[in-house]
């Protein structure tokens, strides 16, 4: 389904999503049985009750939509409140969460996603920061948003809220994924730090806006903070923490896992130490986290017509950007570097020796390079 769907196939999409119970496991195999939401909701009980998961009640549930569950007055209430309905399929949903094994069916935004959000890193930790989390959050964020990255993170107290400003701070983009509705800021006191982050970036949830926080509703939302992610680091956890099913998340999306370690005798950093102790990249610093991420599986392209391909790229300076944008998909003459970049001979050679360096391109020959 895409922005140019007509709107009964929206409508019908958007209350099949919004069917208490039909969660994105349950939907996707809807779906896979229907193939379409309209035939979702004209199906009869009995066929209905043949797909995994749908037991007498959900199949009724789903029935009795058209009564219960009000997609077009939901539809209006977001337009009112400038929030955005994006159905997966939609051209702003984002990819990133497609490629996970339960995408949501509808995400509710307030702001706007741009192309280089696809190069994001999730920061995620305790509510209850040390000064010292605190202020690694934040360094990070900022380091990470200056270097390009868009910050993901959960608006929760303590990290999440660290993570957030450090990157609207250092100028960056950042993301919140809400366990509650839009409309309905968890926790209240950062409501203007919500306003702020839909300013620089976007507010998401898969909930409807007007939901309230629902204790159930943190845990899956953390897989979405990880799903639009490329990396997730852990800045302080208990052992028994919300950070760490994120970072679980991660590892069963196919994305690294970073974590800060902390004092050996801090309670919030045995979580920390755990996953460092399981194979979590350890952190000191922005360096360590772009040294760790390889090449991108689709190159990004930035607003200004730059085109990342390796998120290490996002450090380099203007020549040495200049002299990696100049050297294409095949093997080329140096001399061809030369003269697309520009730049003197000298300068051409020497940023060759830093980029091979950086291990973003190697030397096929004496005179021939190539991208790694």
């Amino acid at each position: 389904m895409n922005h140019l769907s007509p709107q009964p196939a929206r409508l019908a999409a958007l209350r099949l999503a919004l069917i208490s119970g039909v969660g994105p496991i349950t939907r996707q195999a809807l779906l896979e049985r229907f193939g379409t939401a309209e035939a979702v909701l004209r199906a009869s009980l009995t066929e209905l009750r043949e797909v995994r998961g749908i037991g007498q009640k959900l199949g009724q549930a789903i029935q009795d939509s058209a009564r219960d569950v009000d997609a077009d007055e939901e539809l209006a209430y977001c337009a009112a409140q400038q929030i955005q309905v994006l159905l997966d399929g939609d051209e702003k949903y984002p990819a990133r969460l497609s490629e996970i094994p339960d995408p949501p069916g509808v995400l509710f935004m307030l702001g706007e996603l741009q192309a280089i959000d696809e190069m994001a890193i999730a920061i995620v930790g305790t509510r209850h920061a040390t000064a010292y989390g605190t202020q690694q959050a934040e360094r990070l964020a900022g380091g990470l948003a200056r270097a390009g990255y868009t910050i993901v993170s959960g608006l929760a107290r303590g990290i999440d809220a660290a993570a957030h400003r450090g990157a609207i701070a250092a100028g960056g983009r950042t993301i919140a994924v809400l366990g509650s509705g839009i409309a309905n800021v968890y926790p209240p006191e950062h409501r203007d730090l919500a306003k702020d982050v839909a300013a620089h970036g976007a507010l998401l949830s898969e909930a409807p806006p007007r939901t309230p926080p629902l204790s159930g509703a943190f845990p899956q939302r953390n897989r979405l903070i990880s799903g639009l992610s490329l990396g997730t680091i852990v800045v302080e956890a208990a052992e028994r923490s919300g950070a760490l099913i994120t970072s679980k998340h991660a590892s069963e999306q196919g994305r690294e896992v970073f974590a800060v370690p902390g004092r050996v005798d801090n309670r919030m950093a045995r979580g920390c130490h755990q996953l460092i102790r399981d194979g979590a990249k350890l952190v000191q610093d922005v360096d360590d986290v772009l040294e760790e991420l390889g090449p991108l599986p689709q190159p990004s392209v930035r607003e200004d017509g730059l085109q990342i391909r390796h998120p290490i790229e996002l450090q380099l300076n203007p020549q040495e950007q200049a002299v990696l944008q100049a050297i294409g998909d095949e093997v080329c003459l140096i001399d061809e570097v030369i003269v697309q970049s520009g730049l003197p001979v000298p300068r051409v050679l020497s940023t060759l020796s830093v980029l091979e360096m950086r291990r973003l391109v190697r030397r096929v020959s004496g005179n021939r390079v190539q991208r790694s």
